[in-house]
């Protein structure tokens, strides 16, 4: 072979090569991304606990506590939590705080009677610029340990059509997978349901770590509580309640005045399990109060602030670190794809009364 066909059978060679590896590369990528995304392999995914919404959702409502209330308010910094993170907001004295109650069904409409979780969401912003959003529930801790637990427990108490219940053999069988189920069960099934939202204790079901100056590590979790005293519902209350008594008695409430909630940390100890929600802490554990907050007034959420916000508990200041809670982590990519898809909706004009239209304007200005 002569030395200038030589050297153009090697050059095609060599292109073909380049082409080869490129075609591999990108076909190892676009796998590994399908993967992820759970579109091959069966993986379960951050999407995966939304599979579930109807297509017929209203658009541009949160896919989980649906029905809620926009607030404004301030948090003030006690100095107790200062020797423990860097964190400005447990140092600043006015805090700005834009929040959220809500009722823990994922129906936009439901009834204020219809679920006994109720929740605060709040963002505050330090004067720094770092933002702390959280995201806290009635219920002091998770019925299971991990996501995929979780999906198992909807998957089991789903109620089967011939009896309208849920199959015996299927819930004997998560419980017995699940053991620490058992706990949320009697507490559902007993602990008093909420009269107010002013009155109920809003806890932080996984672990965070507070940093100090010196890099020393804290892990913690907080709640919220209240100043008001609790009430609870009798079972003849709750069914004759109106549709919207929590909601109406907030706003009542707060006609009068403030409302007040102090932000209380637990320390944990070694041995207190920080990667588990689903087991609570010894009721010895020290806690400080880091501050308290003041909601001031309430508004409905078509005219957006709280309704256009992503409370994802793991955006947290510096100052503050995520645990390596398996639930929490599952948390953000949760809310991202609930947040993405009602923005969207929003933004593409299909919603209607989450944004404070009727649906014959939404119609008329596409």
């Amino acid at each position: 072979m002569k030395k200038n066909s030589l050297a153009a059978y090697l050059k095609a060679k060599r292109i073909l090569f380049i082409i080869i590896g490129i075609t591999l590369i990108s076909g190892t990528l676009l796998l590994a991304f399908a993967w992820t995304a759970g579109l091959i392999g069966g993986r379960t995914t951050t999407e995966t606990f939304l599979q579930d919404t109807p297509k017929t959702y209203p658009a541009g409502y949160r896919r989980a506590h649906g029905k809620g209330i926009c607030f404004e308010g301030t948090f003030r910094a006690s100095g107790n939590a200062m020797p423990y993170s860097v964190a400005r907001v447990f140092a600043q004295q006015n805090v700005p705080v834009i929040g959220r109650f809500s009722l823990g069904s994922p129906d936009p409409y439901a009834p204020d009677n219809s679920t006994r979780t109720v929740s605060m969401a709040a963002l505050l912003t330090a004067d720094d610029g770092e933002q702390w959003r959280m995201k806290l529930n009635n219920e002091p801790f998770f019925a299971t340990r991990t996501p995929e637990g979780f999906l198992e427990q909807v998957d089991a108490y789903k109620p089967v059509a011939k009896t309208g219940a849920p199959d015996p053999v299927k819930v004997a069988a998560f419980l017995k997978k699940h053991p620490e189920a058992q706990k949320y069960m009697q507490w559902d099934a007993t602990a008093p349901w909420t009269r107010s939202f002013a009155g109920a204790q809003y806890n932080v079901i996984n672990s965070f770590i507070l940093i100090d100056a010196e890099g020393k590590k804290q892990a913690v979790r907080w709640s919220m509580r209240p100043h008001a005293p609790f009430t609870s519902w009798s079972v003849s209350q709750r069914k004759q309640a109106s549709h919207d008594f929590l909601f109406e008695d907030l706003r009542n409430r707060l006609k009068k005045g403030p409302l007040y909630w102090d932000l209380v940390l637990t320390l944990a100890e070694p041995g207190d399990p920080v990667n588990d929600p689903s087991q609570v802490w010894p009721e010895s554990r020290r806690q400080i109060i880091a501050g308290t907050l003041e909601v001031s007034q309430v508004f409905d959420q078509t005219e957006g602030g709280c309704r256009d916000v992503n409370f994802d508990p793991t955006r947290v200041p510096k100052g503050i670190a995520l645990s390596d809670d398996p639930v929490l982590a599952a948390r953000a990519g949760i809310y991202s794809h609930s947040h993405s898809d009602r923005v969207r909706e929003i933004g593409y004009g299909k919603a209607t009364d989450a944004v404070g239209k009727s649906q014959k304007e939404t119609i008329r200005n596409k």
